[in-house]
């Protein structure tokens, strides 16, 4: 399969087509998945997430750039919350991030497409052809769209929150869950006023924690923190590489578990639209002469004779 080969020397445009294939075509994917299933699973995730506006493009960007100075293979997936329609998430990271591209670094956006939360079946699969195609890490880009990052943080192996002092209500922000899952925080945008009683707030209300994570000051601007924030992911990387094979195995057993869910609601879905102990039910219910709960119950017993 020619697909494979150029796969496999990470040719850009074979790198676009593998992935419109994963997010477009279920069949195809199958077919793929089965040849390089294999060879994934080896890269290091890194989930960089946090409020809109934080400025995380312009700092993966910066980043990618440094990761490459030390020796990695860095590509950055960017999830669109919208759709592949509004364009505007889109266009606004390529352009930001354009430098890195010039380097080498391989950046798409992938629309959520809502399926079980925001990070669909389409980001796996992405991140496994990435990985075939031999890039190491993976940055996963969220815009920050409530559930995606907690979401994130199960997918990734390191998970980055930014914030930036603009963020008027960026103590809440703190407060919101965002607590428990970040292994780095980053002030951005460290060149504006706030930025100190920001960080100083980061630190009293999470670097007390247990995980003891790390946390930084970056500005793209000033070009300050990048190098030292990029250098802290490269030691993480080799200090999670122990727990990192734990992590896949949990991964994979989530995955499994949504697909075969997937497959038995997409069966029942059939089942139901032909089934008549449905409809026979369908009317009691409509007429009041069952409940809801007796309804349902009669129906799943046929179903699952």
């Amino acid at each position: 399969m020619e697909l494979l080969a150029d796969l496999k020397k990470g040719k850009r445009g074979v790198i676009a087509k593998a992935i419109s294939i994963v997010e477009n075509d279920q069949g195809e994917t199958k077919k793929l998945l089965k040849k390089i299933f294999k060879e994934t699973g080896n890269a290091m995730i890194i989930g960089i997430t946090g409020p809109a506006g934080a400025g995380k493009s312009s700092l993966i960007n910066k980043t990618a750039i440094e990761l490459k100075k030390l020796g990695l293979k860095p590509a950055v997936l960017a999830i669109d919350p919208t759709s592949h329609l509004t364009g505007g998430a889109i266009l606004g990271d390529r352009v930001r991030m354009s430098e890195s591209t010039d380097s080498g670094t391989y950046i798409r956006s992938i629309a959520s497409r809502g399926a079980s939360g925001a990070v669909s079946r389409s980001l796996r699969n992405s991140i496994r052809v990435l990985e075939y195609a031999g890039f190491n890490p993976i940055i996963i880009e969220s815009v920050g769209a409530g559930q995606t990052e907690v979401e994130i943080s199960n997918i990734a192996d390191i998970t980055v929150v930014v914030f930036n002092p603009n963020t008027g209500d960026s103590i809440q922000t703190i407060k919101s869950g965002l607590t428990e899952i970040g292994d780095i925080y980053l002030v951005n945008k460290s060149d504006l006023p706030g930025t100190n009683q920001l960080f100083d707030a980061v630190r009293d209300f999470i670097g007390d924690s247990e995980r003891n994570p790390k946390i930084l000051k970056t500005s793209v601007k000033k070009n300050s923190g990048i190098k030292a924030f990029a250098k802290a992911l490269k030691d993480m990387m080799s200090a999670k590489k122990k727990i990192q094979k734990e992590k896949l195995l949990e991964r994979l057993e989530v995955e499994l578990k949504d697909i075969v869910l997937n497959n038995i609601k997409e069966k029942m879905d059939d089942m139901l639209d032909s089934d008549k102990t449905f409809s026979k039910y369908l009317k009691k219910l409509q007429s009041k002469s069952i409940d809801p709960f007796q309804a349902g119950d009669k129906i799943t017993k046929s179903l699952l004779k």
